[in-house]
C-alpha cells in the first residue's frame, strides 16, 4: 500500500460503476477492481451492485488469501466526510396491482379467448340443436 494514499470522495467512486470501470468502497478503503471483473467468482454484477461494499463483503466471509488479493487492487482511502449517511432506496418500477399473481399476459389472453369460447359454444349448442 502507498505511504500517502490518495483521498477519493464517496461521488467519485460511485461514477466507477460500469464493468470496464469499477470501483469499490470496503472498510474505508477504496479500491479498483476493473481487473478483477471477469476473474470474479460470484460475477460482476456482485461487483456493480454496491459502491459501499463493505457489509456485502463482509457478509460472504472472504477468505484471507482474497482479503491479500486485495492489496493489488487498492487505490486510496475514502473521505468518510463524503459517504451519505443514509442511501436512499430505489424500489423497481412497479407493475399495476394485480393480487391473484396471474402473469398479465395470461390475463390478456383470457380476456381474448373467453369471448370465442363462449361464442364457439353458443354457436355449437345452436347447430347441434337445430330442428330439422
Amino acid at each position: 500500500m502507498a505511504s500517502d494514499p490518495k483521498v477519493h470522495k464517496f461521488e467519485e467512486v460511485a461514477q466507477h460503476n460500469k464493468t470496464k470501470d469499477c470501483w469499490l468502497i470496503v472498510s474505508g478503503k477504496v479500491y479498483d477492481v476493473t481487473p478483477f471483473m471477469d476473474d470474479h467468482p460470484g460475477g460482476d454484477e456482485v461487483l456493480l451492485s454496491a459502491t459501499d461494499a463493505t457489509n456485502d463483503f463482509e457478509d460472504v466471509g472472504h477468505s484471507d488469501s482474497a482479503r491479500e488479493m486485495m492489496e493489488q487492487y487498492y487505490i486510496g482511502e475514502i473521505d468518510a466526510a463524503t459517504v451519505p449517511l443514509k442511501r436512499t432506496y430505489i424500489p423497481p418500477q412497479q407493475t399495476p396491482h394485480n393480487p391473484d399473481k396471474t402473469p398479465e399476459f395470461v390475463i390478456k389472453i383470457l380476456q381474448f379467448l373467453v369471448p370465442l369460447l363462449i361464442l364457439g359454444l353458443a354457436f355449437a349448442v345452436r347447430h347441434f340443436t337445430k330442428q330439422e
